[in-house]
């Protein structure tokens, strides 16, 4: 079984951004017959401008337009896809930044909300990100089983907090996803170090889709180097520029192997993570 993912260089216009991923989608190099997962990075339809646009395509609940075409992109291709993040309203005039992963037929297997929002001051054209204005975080972990394995989700920022990558580990998740849009200068510096970290840790394959380069005529730059890591923290396939591809067959039995040689989930004496209510807007 093969996992794939698609590094974007995402606009502000989802109607494009669709086209693109159709468009790469028809030529996936793939095995006639072999299951396929794709990965899409965080904010695959919508990027560039500024967080709240992200309002004008948030729809209620889990029928909105953007999840529709998602799941039908999935059936059509039939692959099981890892959707990135779309805008779900979540009620207080915010919207969560929803992941959604679809089986081969377009139908969900399971969501997460982005728990960590990206309110940081970086030395770049943007200066001053402030998630929490438009977006309101997740309250749950989520692991679904599926035939590559038990997958845990997650998104970009979350990757700076390793108490989400153990609880994911402790619910069973065997491959763990970061649809990501680190910025340029956070990537440069810590991107690959704590893709591997998070990896070695939580003894999972971890499979980062990003997006890559300016985007919205320069006013965000984003990293890429989507990278798929297995869970000894070695970079099995990456994508350091440009759009396309990052592909690769993970070994399930190289996964027991190394947890069975070092059971650090059993050796580990500090409790057990838990998830606080976030913090009041």
């Amino acid at each position: 079984m093969q996992v794939n993912l698609l590094q974007c260089q995402s606009s502000r216009k989802p109607a494009e951004n669709l086209a693109f991923i159709n468009s790469q989608l028809e030529q996936l190099p793939r095995q006639p017959g072999e299951p396929q997962l794709v990965v899409l990075p965080e904010c695959a339809l919508l990027f560039g401008g500024h967080e709240g646009e992200q309002l004008a395509f948030a729809g209620k609940g889990d029928e909105t337009p953007l999840q529709q075409q998602l799941a039908a992109l999935a059936a059509k291709h039939q692959v099981y896809l890892a959707a990135g993040t779309i805008p779900v309203a979540s009620g207080d005039g915010r919207v969560y930044s929803r992941t959604y992963l679809f089986d081969d037929k377009g139908q969900v297997l399971g969501d997460y909300d982005k728990l960590h929002l990206f309110d940081v001051d970086i030395s770049d054209n943007t200066r001053n990100y402030r998630e929490s204005d438009t977006f309101c975080p997740g309250n749950r972990v989520c692991v679904v089983d599926t035939p590559f394995g038990r997958i845990g989700l997650s998104v970009c920022y979350d990757l700076r907090f390793p108490d989400l990558y153990r609880a994911l580990r402790q619910a069973g998740a065997q491959i763990i996803l970061v649809p990501a849009a680190f910025t340029r200068v956070t990537g440069a510096a810590h991107w690959e170090v704590l893709l591997r970290a998070r990896a070695i840790e939580t003894q999972c394959y971890v499979l980062a889709a990003a997006q890559w380069g300016r985007h919205n005529q320069g006013g965000r730059e984003t990293w890429g180097q989507s990278m798929i890591v297995d869970p000894w923290g070695r970079i099995m396939a990456q994508l350091p520029e440009n759009t396309g591809w990052v592909q690769a067959r993970l070994d399930m039995d190289e996964l027991q192997k190394i947890r069975s040689n070092m059971p650090v989930s059993q050796h580990n004496r500090f409790s057990l993570p838990a998830l606080l209510p976030p913090a009041k807007h």
